[in-house]
């Protein structure tokens, strides 16, 4: 599949990107805050997100596109969040240039089966990577806010929904999984 097609209406995607260089994307608390800021202005009222992490120098997010055509292209959306934070993320700490790679990376999710494994993967992005020992710990995910009672722009109904419920949602993410059949979805 080309990673670099359109974004097409209504459509499942695993999003990713990270910053040039291996360098941080986030430096500290409030970059976390203003990215997520950032997220919820531009792509709020044309993605629905069902799970994300960000993670020092990357971000994974597992999205569906609105089902109507928007004003202007997908990526576009995702473009200005990247250029905003990046202006914003100079500004703060005197420097110049892009900060992330681009193009960003897309894969679509067609597969029902893979969603809960991605799902997954994407929780455990910070267990993997050694920034935390549980998905729970790790405060820059939708773990958990999915599974706590705060206010969210998530669906968790959905969310849990694909696990069949909030428990199997929290005893499946307790679970170590080989993601062997979303392999084609990884990206890092």
């Amino acid at each position: 599949m080309n990673n670099h097609k359109n974004l097409e209406p209504g459509r499942f995607y695993h999003i990713y990107n990270k910053a040039r260089n291996e360098a941080d994307l986030f430096r500290e608390s409030t970059n976390y805050d203003y990215f997520l800021k950032l997220y919820d202005r531009y792509l709020f009222n044309h993605f629905e997100t069902f799970a994300w992490v960000l993670m020092p120098n990357h971000f994974h997010f597992l999205i569906r596109t609105s089902p109507r055509l928007p004003d202007k292209p997908f990526h576009q959306y995702l473009s200005n969040l990247f250029n905003a934070y990046t202006k914003a993320f100079n500004k703060k700490y005197n420097r110049v240039g892009p900060l992330f790679k681009s193009p960003f990376e897309r894969k679509e999710v067609t597969d029902s089966n893979q969603f809960r494994n991605l799902v997954h993967y994407i929780h455990n992005n910070p267990v993997h990577h050694g920034f935390s020992e549980s998905m729970i710990e790790y405060r820059w995910s939708s773990y958990q806010t999915i599974v706590s009672l705060r206010p969210t722009k998530l669906n968790r109904e959905v969310i849990t929904g694909w696990f069949n419920g909030k428990d199997e949602f929290v005893k499946y993410h307790q679970g170590e999984y080989d993601y062997t059949n979303i392999k084609d979805l990884m990206i890092d």
